[in-house]
């Protein structure tokens, strides 16, 4: 599940960056989602949203709000619940497995936008994760979808959050296809 609670449900600076590349009110898959916070914010847009996690409690926050379909679903465990569907967006923040990086470009339609950010070698300074299951090698996102996507954006190190906490993390924006329009400018 990502790192959300109920009480911070601000989205990623990096997902509001990138979220407009995705095609207008198109389907987004809002990978370990964890609360919701970016399928919210992804729905408030005008996009129609999956929002996938196993804790079904988390999920339950998401009753009621439009354009957000909630599904529970063990993604490390279970089977995976999207053959034969495709996204114009799939977004994942503070999650990985990487057996499932192959299925969600899998599940990008031609054009879509995968946005992704999760921690990388160096977390362990400052806090969990500290698995190095759950830490990324550095580059490590880059190189597992250059062959598939087309970068946009990439970037790794040390970050600080709203609240001045730091980490350490990998971010990456890139298309099934060619590049298409560019992403807004930083600021």
């Amino acid at each position: 599940m990502a790192n959300d609670t109920p009480g911070n449900l601000t989205p990623s600076s990096w997902i509001v960056r990138f979220a407009p590349l995705i095609a207008r009110g198109g389907e987004v898959l809002d990978l370990a989602c964890g609360y919701g916070r970016h399928a919210r914010y992804l729905a408030s847009l005008g996009y129609r949203v999956e929002a996938v996690d196993r804790d079904a409690d988390a999920l339950a926050s998401l009753a009621g709000i439009a354009g957000v379909t909630p599904r529970v679903a063990d993604l490390e465990r279970g089977p995976w619940p999207y053959h034969n569907r495709c996204f114009e967006g799939i977004v994942v923040s503070r999650y990985l497995w990487r057996p499932l990086l192959p299925m969600l470009i899998n599940a990008l339609s031609m054009g879509g936008v995968l946005i992704y950010e999760t921690f990388m070698e160096g977390q362990q300074i400052y806090g969990r994760p500290t698995d190095p299951a759950h830490l990324l090698r550095p580059g490590e996102l880059l190189e597992m979808v250059r062959r598939r996507l087309t970068v946009v954006a990439f970037e790794q190190g040390e970050s600080e959050d709203a609240n001045g906490g730091l980490y350490v993390i990998q971010r990456l924006c890139a298309r099934r296809g060619p590049p298409g329009r560019l992403p807004p400018p930083l600021g």
